[in-house]
């Protein structure tokens, strides 16, 4: 199959079916949607973390060589370094007062909502970026990237459209923003498939970049946001559902190894491109 209908499959589809999701999810009364959602932030990190730690680094480190793999790493801690002021600076842009501290509903307006359509646009594009890179790589590589991708993405959607109707848009509209915003995942896995295609040696440090953004969401994101609730019953349920995602990725990746080793026996004479690059 052509790598290049993989990756628009994979951007579009998902990029798509996330904010459909967010949409639905909306639709929960509150009292059960606030019950449900860390349940899907807990699945989603441990689908973050799993594939950072279990399919993207060791992929990287394995395509420079063991000599050059502090290379991987110094591009990890670069990453996180760079999502860390980048967070910043949103957060300052975010907040017209020198002492802002946290939003409450006041805050939010036109102007806050149309930040949020543009940052999610951004990190779509990103998510497309990434996901290419996964996928030129190793097929099945690029397939466990694009599920933690929509694990994380649904939340952040839910997140996002929440945001879109405080600030005053309709439910149409911050429904129309959304997909628009979702589809920059498209533009990002094409422009990538054309320019990566040509810096095949940088493809390591895409993943490792990658890698660093999925820890970074996980761990400054994600886990304080689970943090809010200590009770026992809480943190149990937390535990399952981080065990969840960690199954289902490697569970996902399992099967892609063994699918990948299949086809690339049944094709090893001819070097068949559509699974190994």
């Amino acid at each position: 199959m052509n790598l290049l209908f993989w990756i628009i499959a994979f951007t579009l589809i998902g990029g798509i079916l996330s904010v459909i999701a967010a949409s639905l999810f909306l639709l929960i009364p509150d009292h059960h949607r606030s019950r449900i959602l860390p349940h899907g932030i807990s699945f989603a990190l441990g689908a973050l973390l799993a594939v950072a730690f279990l399919d993207l680094l060791p992929h990287a480190v394995e395509a420079v060589g063991a000599e050059r793999s502090e290379t991987v790493f110094a591009a990890v801690l670069l990453g996180i370094l760079a999502l860390f002021l980048l967070e910043k600076l949103l957060l300052w842009r975010h907040c017209h007062a020198g002492d802002c501290e946290t939003h409450t509903d006041e805050h939010f307006h036109q102007p806050a909502g149309t930040l949020i359509v543009l940052g999610d646009g951004i990190h779509n594009f990103v998510d497309g970026v990434l996901i290419a890179s996964a996928f030129l790589t190793d097929v099945h590589l690029g397939i466990v990237t694009s599920l933690a991708v929509f694990a994380h993405e649904i939340p952040q959607e839910v997140g996002d459209f929440a945001i879109l109707l405080k600030s005053g848009y309709s439910r149409p509209t911050a429904l129309l923003y959304n997909l628009l915003s979702s589809l920059a995942t498209l533009l990002g896995g094409v422009l990538a498939y054309y320019s990566l295609e040509n810096l095949r040696e940088a493809l390591p440090y895409f993943l490792a970049l990658a890698a660093s953004s999925f820890v970074y969401v996980a761990v400054a994101d994600l886990i304080p946001s689970l943090h809010e609730r200590t009770n026992a019953s809480a943190a149990l349920q937390q535990i399952a559902m981080i065990g969840a995602g960690v199954l289902l990725i490697f569970s996902a990746h399992a099967y892609s190894e063994e699918f990948h080793k299949d086809h690339s026996l049944g094709a090893a004479s001819s070097k068949c491109p559509a699974y190994v690059l």
